[in-house]
């Protein structure tokens, strides 16, 4: 037993407790998860300090617990902590406070804050951008991120420009016949149908059919 090894308080008993939790998160035990995340915090924060990353971790992982339950009010401050300790201990330029700004900017779509999340995914865009270049697959989650945000909000023009620029990458680095690339024509497709581009709806997504079938050996 890692606890009655090493201590209640160290830090790799914090380890431990947020791989169980994150089990439970996947069985969707999410009333189990919660106190093994709040505790595995508790430790690292006292052990390593509230500027560590791996207390910005462990708050990332609480606060996704809380938006996937709908405690939006609970988890926003948790993410901003998370967001705070990546601007401190890495910087504006730094590709994990690109992550903390994409995850408080989910918060804000599902909750249909669509202007703030549009700032804090468009200054994600920029950030990787700037540290990355415009071609990277880093880049990919921020791409769509606002082509999912844009649609939402009825900005269909803009929806399909972040979709196209996301699938081009898909294409460049994976292929033109990978899964991931079926997936971004399927988005594509929904929205297509959402502006009433029938016959283009209907060519992505047979495109995109093809793929999964070509991948699943049909």
């Amino acid at each position: 037993n890692v606890e009655s090894a090493l201590g209640p308080q160290h830090p790799n008993v914090a380890t431990w407790l947020n791989s169980l939790a994150g089990l439970y998160y996947a069985q969707k035990r999410f009333a189990e998860a919660q106190p093994l995340y709040e505790r595995a915090l508790a430790i690292r924060e006292k052990a390593l300090g509230p500027y560590n990353p791996a207390v910005a971790a462990s708050l990332n992982n609480l606060a996704a617990l809380h938006r996937v339950r709908g405690e939006y009010a609970a988890a926003e401050p948790l993410y901003r902590r998370s967001l705070d300790i990546a601007l401190k201990r890495m910087g504006e330029g730094h590709p994990a406070v690109a992550v903390a700004l994409n995850n408080l900017g989910e918060l804000y779509g599902a909750q249909g804050k669509y202007a703030e999340a549009e700032s804090l995914h468009q200054r994600s865009l920029v950030l990787l951008e700037s540290a990355l270049g415009p071609d990277h697959p880093d880049i990919d989650p921020s791409l769509n991120y606002l082509a999912d945000l844009y649609g939402a909000g009825g900005e269909y023009v803009a929806a399909e420009h972040f979709y196209r620029r996301s699938l081009h990458l898909r294409e460049l680095h994976l292929g033109p016949d990978h899964v991931a690339v079926a997936g971004g024509l399927e988005s594509l497709a929904r929205l297509y149908g959402a502006m009433g581009r029938r016959d283009d709806a209907k060519r992505v997504s047979e495109r995109a059919a093809a793929i999964r079938a070509k991948a699943a050996g049909r």
